[in-house]
């Protein structure tokens, strides 16, 4: 007998295959690929419009694997389609380094034994309206929004919508905007469930994702926490799915295969009909617009957990308060966080920058120094004592010799957290320092530094955006924006709704334990109506005002955007090859093709980079002419076309 087998793999369709054995859509099976035997999954469909005769081969063995879903299956045949990609790529996403956990001793999965405690936390009048709302059709598929000021307890109301789900047998996934999130909030689910669940992000163990990974195929692991790719495991009796900071950008997948994890997390609960819900202080547009519409239902936080007070904003205008020569900290700044410390507040000075200083220059020769392989400037991060390039990696000692005569003397200009730091430790001795950003907070200490923090052993953090996300710092009382005026810069279509996002969560961290607190804006800017826009307490009217310049613009969400990235080492022969691209393209495809033009970083990684952009009606006939058109199109050699659906960068 025939079978469809996809193999992980570029092919956009499954191999026939030929077998005696007894098999099933969703079975994984080894199978002979050209001089090497492969993993493949019995797919739902044969290939289509395939007139070559060929001789089929014959598949090798089935493993003893529960079998993938048809309803699994049916969502990464769509992901495919929506996203551009070829179906094995999307299978790939499934398989553990393209291979299939067979046997797993079964003690191996005692750490993650459910049995879920007796409550100890009780649920406000206000939180248990929210849960019996998002309680209503937990049956099947649909969208429900828990909106809830930062601090206001929408985790245990999302907790006690999947204590119910769990004790009826089924699987619960939970997904995180960032890796670092993760170690706190298990801690947070511990606490209040009683048992472990399963963690999955790309900094776990190969065996410790071998033995989640056949867990989760077999039914023995019930909850996973998990970043961007949890979304694709192989869930055998998924029940719900909470995407929590579901505003975060941080859910596009950049690199590689490129996807909104937020969407397509939706698109999954679609297909195994099963609920989800979207966690978040403040929406993202896509979001508030679909609850606008009607499509996802609602509920709303509005009082702080234990009624604690949001803080209070305050505008430094840099314009009219002192800061020394080569200091980025007002004297009227440091009067204020002085009286913040005698109070025994913890101190946090955010600026999003990483690293001592974004530009270095020579005094002499007047070089700037940038990256050899990519379009940008170095970065130099003091306490590596190196420049570095924040994009391609690249690593280059200070030391240069000067076209001029000796040793190139630097001027460091503009600031990162780390020079932030060294201010900060000239300017209040003895206290105790902490950088919060990704240099720092990816390693293996970090759950100490977290815990010194939260203990309020660390007098002062100076941080990224990194902070902003989700953590709980019961003393931080006050937050020092350094330079609000850097963030407001440039040209990205959402910039606005980052800056929404960025500053009501960082604000967010302030005052969650009832004491007064206060966030301090410092600014040269003498219009302060963005910073009253970013820190209104209803930010409806802000998104209210976004949606209608996105809608008299034909911007998302009211268009679909592709973007078309063409990449090359010969910049002649690239710009060439995008014209006749674009003029290939423009008259087969359902939408207008706008571009060619050089993306913002036009060289990154070795290779120059033209950019097209498609905008079109929000369908799927987009994709499909895209999808119909580009195999017929030959690319010369050196070129490579990437796709990225849904933009949020358009470097």
């Amino acid at each position: 007998m025939k079978f469809p087998i996809l193999l992980p793999n570029i092919f956009n369709y499954p191999f026939t295959y030929e077998s005696d054995l007894k098999l099933k859509i969703g079975d994984y099976v080894i199978v002979p690929f050209g001089k090497s035997k492969i993993l493949g999954v019995v797919w739902d469909e044969f290939e289509q419009n395939n007139k070559k005769s060929f001789k089929t081969k014959k598949i090798l063995k089935k493993l003893k694997i529960s079998a993938l879903k048809k309803d699994t299956i049916k969502f990464l045949n769509w992901f495919s389609q929506y996203n551009l990609i070829p179906k094995g790529l999307a299978l790939k996403l499934v398989l553990l380094s393209n291979n299939g956990i067979e046997k797993i001793k079964s003690e191996k999965y005692d750490d993650y034994k459910t049995k879920i405690k007796k409550q100890s936390f009780e649920l406000s009048v206000e939180q248990l309206k929210s849960l019996k709302t998002m309680n209503k059709f937990n049956n099947k598929f649909r969208v429900h929004v828990l909106q809830g000021t930062t601090g206001s307890g929408k985790t245990f109301v999302y907790f006690e919508a999947l204590k119910s789900i769990i004790k009826k047998g089924f699987q619960g996934l939970i997904l995180l905007p960032e890796i670092g999130l993760t170690g706190q909030f298990e801690q947070k689910f511990v606490e209040y469930f009683g048992f472990n669940p399963a963690v999955w992000h790309s900094g776990i163990s190969k065996k410790k994702k071998e033995i989640i990974w056949n867990g989760i195929s077999n039914g023995k692991i019930q909850v996973i926490i998990g970043a961007r790719s949890s979304l694709f495991l192989p869930f055998k009796k998924l029940g719900m799915i909470i995407v929590d900071e579901e505003h975060d950008q941080s859910f596009k997948q950049d690199e590689g295969i490129t996807y909104n994890a937020r969407d397509m997390a939706i698109a999954r609960a679609s297909f195994e009909n099963i609920p989800i819900n979207l966690i978040t202080a403040v929406p993202s547009v896509e979001t508030y617009e679909n609850i606008k519409k009607g499509k996802y239902g609602l509920s709303r936080l509005n009082q702080r957990y234990k009624n604690a007070s949001l803080p209070n904003y305050e505008i430094i205008n840099l314009n009219n308060s002192k800061i020394e020569k080569q200091s980025w900290l007002s004297n009227e700044i440091i009067t204020k966080v002085n009286s913040h410390l005698e109070k025994k507040d913890q101190v946090l000075f955010f600026l999003n920058r990483r690293g001592f200083s974004p530009n270095v220059l020579c005094n002499k020769c007047y070089t700037s120094f940038s990256c050899p392989n990519c379009s940008i400037n170095l970065v130099y991060h003091k306490n590596k004592g190196s420049l570095l390039c924040h994009y391609c990696g690249y690593k280059s000692h200070l030391k240069r010799d000067c076209s001029k005569e000796g040793n190139c003397e630097f001027i460091f200009s503009g600031p990162g957290v780390e020079r932030i730091s060294d201010e900060v430790k000239r300017k209040f001795p003895g206290k105790k320092i902490e950088i919060f950003s990704s240099d720092t907070m990816n390693k293996k200490d970090s759950m100490d530094k977290l815990d010194k923090i939260i203990k309020n052993e660390t007098n002062i953090l100076v941080g990224t955006q990194l902070i902003s996300k989700g953590f709980h710092f019961p003393s931080l009382n006050c937050i020092v924006v350094v330079d609000i005026d850097l963030s407001s810069q440039g040209h990205d279509l959402r910039g606005a709704e980052k800056n929404l996002h960025l500053y009501h969560q960082l604000s967010g961290r302030a005052g969650r334990t009832g004491k007064p607190a206060t966030v301090y804006f410092q600014t040269y800017n003498y219009d302060t109506k963005m910073i009253d826009d970013i820190t209104n307490k209803n930010p409806n009217i802000f998104l209210d005002r976004e949606l209608e310049i996105r809608k008299k613009n034909k911007l998302p969400p009211f268009q679909r955007f592709i973007s078309l990235i063409l990449t090359g080492e010969n910049e002649h022969k690239l710009e060439t090859e995008a014209l006749g691209f674009k003029n290939f393209i423009e008259t087969k495809i359902v939408g207008t093709v706008l571009g060619p033009v050089n993306a913002p970083i036009f060289r990154l990684k070795k290779k120059f980079r033209v950019r097209l952009l498609i905008r079109g009606i929000k369908s799927m006939k987009v994709q499909k002419s895209i999808a119909k058109i580009i195999p017929n199109y030959k690319f010369a050699s050196g070129i490579k076309l990437s796709v990225d659906v849904d933009p949020i960068n358009f470097n």
